[in-house]
Formats: C-alpha cells, sequence, structure tokens
C-alpha cells in the first residue's frame, strides 16, 4: 500500500474544529493509527502520525493567516514542518504567490498533497530535513506546534532565525509547549483551540500565534 492509499485508507475527510473552512484527511484514534503505521512497516518503530490530527499550535496558525491574509498575499511561503499541511492550505488559501510544506514523513507528504487536493489550493511538497538551512527564498516561514522536544526545537529556533537573519518573516504558533523561547516572541494574538483530548491534557488549549524577534531586542 503506498502513502497515499494508506492516508485514504485510515483517514476520512472533515472540517478541522477551529477553521471549518478547510478540510482535512483525519484519523479517529491516534494510537490504533499509530500502530496500522508501524504494522505497514513491517513492525518497525515509526513516528508519530501527526499528519492525521489537526494539532493546537497549527489550527491558531492558520487561523490567523485566514484572518491576516495580507501577511502571506503574494509572497513565497514555507511551513516548517507541516505535518497535515493545514497551516500551508490556509496560506495558500490567503493569496500566497507559492506555498511550499516541507516534511520528512511520507505519510505526511501524502497527506499534505491530498489535503491541498481537498481544498482546491497549490501546495508543494518538500521532503526532507531543512534544519540545516535557512529557508531558501521564502519570504515568510510558519512553523505551528514545533517545540516539543528540547533537542528539536533547538534546532528549529536556529533555523528561524537564519531565515529571519535573512529577511523572512516568521511566524509560530504554539499551545505553550515546555520549549517554546517565548522571550524571542513577541504575541500578535490568541485563541481558545478545541483539540483531541487524547492527544492533549484538556478539550481546549490557549495557543499564542507570534513574530519571532531579534534577540538584542
Amino acid at each position: 500500500m503506498t502513502p497515499t492509499e494508506f492516508v485514504r485508507a485510515h483517514t476520512r475527510l472533515a472540517a478541522t474544529p477551529f477553521l471549518p473552512e478547510i478540510r482535512l484527511h483525519l484519523a479517529a484514534d491516534a494510537f490504533a493509527l499509530w500502530e496500522e503505521t508501524e504494522r505497514q512497516q513491517g513492525g518497525g518503530v515509526a513516528p508519530p502520525p501527526f499528519w492525521a490530527f489537526p494539532w493546537a499550535g497549527g489550527q491558531g496558525l492558520a487561523r490567523y493567516v485566514l484572518d491576516h491574509p495580507d501577511l502571506v498575499a503574494g509572497r513565497r511561503v514555507l511551513d516548517l514542518a507541516s505535518g497535515s499541511g493545514l497551516v500551508a492550505v490556509a496560506a495558500a488559501r490567503s493569496g500566497a504567490a507559492r506555498v511550499t510544506a516541507n516534511e520528512i514523513d511520507g505519510y505526511a507528504l501524502a497527506a499534505i498533497a491530498l489535503n491541498a487536493s481537498a481544498n482546491g489550493v497549490p501546495v508543494r511538497v518538500h521532503a526532507g530535513d531543512l534544519l540545516d538551512g535557512d529557508s531558501g527564498d521564502a519570504e515568510v516561514v510558519l512553523a505551528g506546534d514545533v517545540f516539543y522536544s528540547r533537542d528539536f526545537g533547538a534546532r528549529v529556533l536556529r533555523f528561524l532565525d537564519r531565515a529571519r537573519v535573512r529577511g523572512a518573516l516568521v511566524l509560530v504558533g504554539d499551545p505553550g509547549r515546555a520549549y517554546l523561547p517565548r522571550h524571542r516572541l513577541a504575541e500578535l494574538a490568541s485563541y481558545p483551540v478545541p483539540v483531541l483530548r487524547a492527544l492533549e491534557d484538556a478539550p481546549v488549549k490557549p495557543v499564542t500565534v507570534a513574530r519571532l524577534t531579534d534577540p538584542t531586542g
């Protein structure tokens, strides 16, 4: 079964809770899907199926982009660690000149393509780890829910800093994960975002959308 066939077989197309104007291929049970992913790969350890659920930070960031389309309209946009592609779809719907969604997981790449098609928007997919680079020619870099672990969060921040120094607008959406660099962020908006209780510690998470700032202030 190809990744595209797998995504279609184990999800259903449904509206996103906080963004009813966007539909995604969503799974009902995170743990059952994770186990099925590992079986599909021959019993090895597979990464969690981040691509099958609308995570809190991504929902907040996508909402902000949809409500402020001028931030991305006519500009080249990179959605880092895109997961389902929710934020990328929001940017494309808001008139971005080009949207690239980056992921390292093959199922996520398939989900992004399917979700972009379901919403009738063009989104490029870019496979592989970009974190040693600086986001290329992207004028806006979007990062939803990426500060969930110490090592990954540190790499992400260095990447986003290089993008900022190069001149890109860097926006982050986050529900207060442990490794969020709060001292580097200028808050733009906050939202109470509904989430799956099985994935979070509450049915609603407060999400902050913020701009990455210069470390010197």
